[in-house]
């Protein structure tokens, strides 16, 4: 059975791991580099960006992370772990400490404030039904490279992003009961 890491530095984890549990794989909490080297594939959680870039940092995993999606090991990056995943940030946060291994540009907290947060159905590529997705002070996607494919949109701006083995989102697929998300980023594997 496929074993895929969610990084259990601050976020998300719980949600992410519960979706995977549900979309038939076998989920792992990572937060050392030995576990890091048992898993499969990773989730970066949605967060605060610079705190788990900083988190990475102190913990080892920031190049090992690196190193390994370089290799081909496939990420999934929601919300902050997008930001993390992102080749650039553009405006008045950057976040220094990330793997930079999507080629997209993305701007953090886009939709505004916490307060701002909202739900939208996406029409997502592969899917027969809409995805209601949630958007918590979310980055949007303003620059896409070549090689990146748009797989949703909201207002014509992508909002889930796939590189290769790379998948990305603005939203929190975890934060539903719909894991059609999840199980686009299992087959990917």
């Amino acid at each position: 059975m496929l074993k895929v890491g969610v990084l259990a530095l601050q976020g998300d984890v719980r949600e992410h791991l519960s979706a995977l549990d549900a979309a038939g794989v076998s989920p792992r909490p990572v937060k050392r580099a030995d576990e890091l080297a048992g898993v499969d594939a990773m989730v970066l959680p949605g967060g605060e960006s610079t705190t788990i870039g900083k988190l990475l940092d102190r913990f080892g995993l920031l190049e090992p992370l690196r190193d390994r999606a370089a290799d081909g090991m496939p990420l999934y990056g929601t919300c902050a772990g997008l930001i993390l995943m992102a080749r650039d940030i553009v405006g008045a946060h950057v976040s220094p400490r990330r793997l930079g291994v999507l080629d997209v540009v993305v701007r953090r907290n886009a939709y505004g404030r916490q307060v701002d947060s909202f739900e939208a159905d996406l029409e997502v590529t592969g899917f027969d039904e809409p995805f209601r997705a949630v958007f918590i002070r979310a980055p949007s996607i303003e620059e896409v490279g070549q090689d990146v494919e748009v797989l949703a949109t909201v207002e014509g701006t992508a909002v889930l992003v796939r590189q290769g083995s790379l998948l990305a989102s603005s939203f929190h697929p975890e934060m539903t009961s719909d894991a059609r998300i999840h199980e686009l980023f299992v087959n990917t594997i």
